[in-house]
């Protein structure tokens, strides 16, 4: 009997202490580390849950989290999953329904306030009205500028530049020999990275990825005019090796007081305001060219559940603690107001203590409502999208394009030569995919 007690003590002591472990795969950016940073509370609180972070590069992290939900390994319990991809996984079952888990969980999503989050990034994470993530942090792109540098120069930012202002004041910048570039821009290949802001320059001059039968357009002569506008630009007042330079390399730039403009994702400013160059940031509007619209990008990174997880129920709870009202509180304690992950809800753009730490809170939710992905192009295109288009396609044609790319920006090749190889790739997979 004494045995048969001692047994059942132990079962119940196990299953007391029994953990089911989460395995978050994530893209490595500040928020993301203050995510993992911050978990430890989550598993104080929730001690039958142990987490487990991984963090990977975008390109990196897009071709494996893509493998891993195509084939339904199942090695993801969460993933931080793009704008792009979500509707996509959501239509081919890739990803859990979080309207299914959040009526199977009602103690969890009543406090959630779901409608809080802005409409604009909800509706791109949804597939036939079904929600398959939730916002992180979101963002749009505008122009980062270092007004002391510009004080210096006797220059002067409009709310709204265009393009040749942007060139000019670049170049008045550019002081290579003493350490200061006239601006940073991305040059490493990816559709999600030299692509995007590329991208939104060829939109504002007139030109687009596909038509609306989906034949390419990689060869017109607006993506000529815009890549060699781009190309020269980085060139002429920008840091050397442009192909190595992404995201982190021009935050470290700005960070420094090294380069005079960014313009790059909204979500960086907050980044830029904690370093010893904040005090000298300012912003602008996304510049234009002959068309004033898809000059500012939309974006969000999620977090979602791989339809092939086994731990559905216990990431579905991190994952609404991660994007609650409550985190953004605990991250406000943390490490200040202006580090909150931004453009997910409405009610922090409410709140007086952000927009009076975060002045460019305004200007960030201005450009993401004011973004708008089903016209960003001076002609209809074949589907939806700013800096991507929204097709399964895109991903595989974005990133042999951005390689071809790259090697023009680096003066390997024309931007002539670059895009003939660019529409020639395109033109094949686009017919492979029975689009005409």
């Amino acid at each position: 009997m004494q045995k048969l007690l001692l047994s059942v003590l132990l079962l119940v002591a196990g299953s007391a202490f029994a953990q089911t472990t989460v395995t978050i795969a994530s893209v490595n950016n500040g928020d993301m580390l203050t995510m993992e940073e911050l978990s430890s509370e989550f598993e104080a609180a929730n001690p039958d849950i142990k987490l487990e972070f991984l963090f990977l590069d975008e390109g990196t992290l897009r071709s494996r989290l893509t493998t891993d939900a195509a084939t339904g390994s199942g090695a993801f319990d969460l993933v931080t999953v793009g704008a792009y991809e979500t509707p996509i996984w959501g239509k081919n079952g890739w990803i859990a329904s979080l309207d299914e888990l959040a009526e199977k969980h009602p103690e969890l999503a009543a406090d959630y306030d779901f409608d809080d989050i802005l409409p604009a990034i909800s509706d791109g994470l949804s597939y036939e009205g079904e929600l398959f993530a939730v916002p992180f942090y979101a963002e749009s792109s505008f122009t980062m500028y270092n007004k002391r540098l510009f004080d210096e120069h006797g220059l002067t930012m409009p709310e709204q530049p265009n393009w040749e202002q942007i060139r000019h004041f670049a170049c008045t910048i550019h002081d290579p020999e003493n350490g200061v570039y006239g601006i940073a821009l991305r040059g490493k290949p990816g559709w999600g990275d030299n692509m995007a802001p590329i991208t939104t320059v060829a939109n504002t001059f007139g030109a687009q990825w596909f038509n609306s039968a989906g034949e390419p357009q990689l060869d017109s002569a607006a993506w000529n005019y815009a890549l060699s506008f781009y190309t020269n630009l980085v060139n002429d007042c920008g840091p050397p090796g442009v192909t190595g330079n992404s995201f982190p390399e021009s935050l470290a730039l700005m960070s420094e007081g090294k380069a005079g403009m960014w313009i790059d994702a909204t979500v960086a400013a907050g980044f830029l305001a904690g370093t010893d160059a904040g005090p000298d940031m300012a912003q602008a509007l996304a510049p234009i060219g002959t068309v004033a619209k898809g000059n500012a990008w939309l974006w969000s990174w999620n977090l979602g559940i791989p339809a092939a997880s086994d731990a559905q129920d216990e990431a579905f709870r991190f994952l609404m603690w991660a994007t609650s009202k409550e985190y953004q509180e605990r991250v406000a304690e943390e490490k200040g107001w202006a580090a909150v992950p931004p453009g997910t809800r409405q009610s922090l753009y409410e709140r007086q203590e952000y927009l009076d730490a975060a002045p460019f809170a305004e200007m960030t939710l201005g450009a993401i409502l004011k973004a708008d992905p089903t016209n960003s192009t001076l002609r209809p295109s074949i589907a939806s999208g700013v800096q991507y288009v929204a097709i399964p396609e895109f991903s595989s044609i974005g990133g042999d394009v951005a390689q071809e790319v790259a090697a023009a920006l680096a003066g390997d090749i024309s931007v002539t030569e670059a895009l003939a190889r660019a529409q020639r790739i395109a033109d094949e997979a686009m017919q492979d995919a029975g689009y005409y």
